[in-house]
């Protein structure tokens, strides 16, 4: 599994860095580059490759959008350690964005490596019909924006230091989560020519997954180490944020995400020994509160 993650993750930032380095030579490289390159393990890019598998697409094509999705997630990032966001001075181990060059300069940085995203999929280079290149950018712009990642970021400040309700933080997650996890999981699907059904059910496993992920990381914020985590922990308590840790408590959050992982498995073992290493990539997200 790991030398699998390792894997891919390298290739995804091979292609990054060839990608970038074409681009035309402006100020906000830089920056760019520091916010998302080398970090970050890529799980978001496994997910992809593994329902890949499933579907036996072709490598480089599922690395190329695996890149794509990478930038939407650097983009993301960028913008919630900003000081009007989450306000946050450490990720992946290093200085956020704006510490490292300033925030206005962060903004563009994050603008730009969104914009770039849709550059990936639109690119003559990546070999998938004209069509669904086109669908592969609307899925990925609706997983984006306010119906998405931005819509997400935004009921999750606008819940601080309020009492909300078990279904709104779940819809809050899936937003800011999920949604991106969930074109990782439909995008293989689609360039296979799979029925709306199947999209359907691949996206609701991506749903499942992205929250998964997300409670995890409640749960490695709640207990886990600065250093180890690559980012300041213990921050969600003192910011009065709305996880379900804060509603159900330490205890049963563990035995919730429990539950969600055994739905994913059940859903996942309709497709037998392909499936594998996309189990064992959903068994190390559940893990990594550990």
């Amino acid at each position: 599994m790991i030398k699998d993650l390792n894997r891919i993750a390298k290739d995804t930032n091979r292609f990054l860095k060839l990608y970038v380095k074409k681009q035309s030579k402006t100020e906000l490289i830089r920056s760019m580059k520091y916010g998302l390159l080398p970090g970050g393990k890529k799980i978001r890019s496994k997910i992809l490759v593994d329902i890949g598998r499933i579907f036996n697409l072709n490598y480089r094509t599922l690395i190329k959008i695996g890149a794509a999705v990478e930038c939407i997630h650097a983009y993301s990032l960028i913008h919630d350690d900003l000081p009007c966001m989450d306000n946050d001075s450490i990720r992946r181990g290093k200085l956020s964005t704006h510490k490292k060059f300033g925030e206005a300069t962060a903004v563009l940085a994050g603008n730009s490596l969104l914009t770039l995203a849709f550059e990936i999929l639109s690119d003559k280079s990546l070999l998938l019909k004209k069509k669904t290149k086109v669908e592969l950018i609307y899925l990925i712009s609706k997983c984006s924006g306010h119906t998405g990642i931005a819509g997400g970021q935004y009921l999750d400040l606008s819940y601080e230091r309020k009492k909300i309700k078990k279904n709104k933080i779940i819809d809050m997650q899936i937003k800011k989560t999920g949604k991106l996890f969930a074109f990782c999981c439909i995008a293989p699907a689609l360039i296979s020519n799979k029925s709306t059904n199947t999209l359907r059910y691949f996206e609701k496993i991506g749903y499942e997954i992205g929250l998964l992920f997300q409670i995890t990381d409640d749960l490695i914020d709640y207990k886990g180490i600065t250093k180890k985590a690559g980012k300041k922990t213990k921050k969600d308590e003192k910011k009065g944020k709305a996880t379900l840790i804060s509603l159900l408590g330490y205890k049963n959050t563990i035995k919730y995400t429990n539950k969600i992982k055994k739905n994913i498995l059940k859903k996942i073992n309709n497709y037998g020994k392909k499936s594998e290493n996309l189990k064992k990539t959903v068994q190390f997200i559940f893990e990594r509160k550990k």
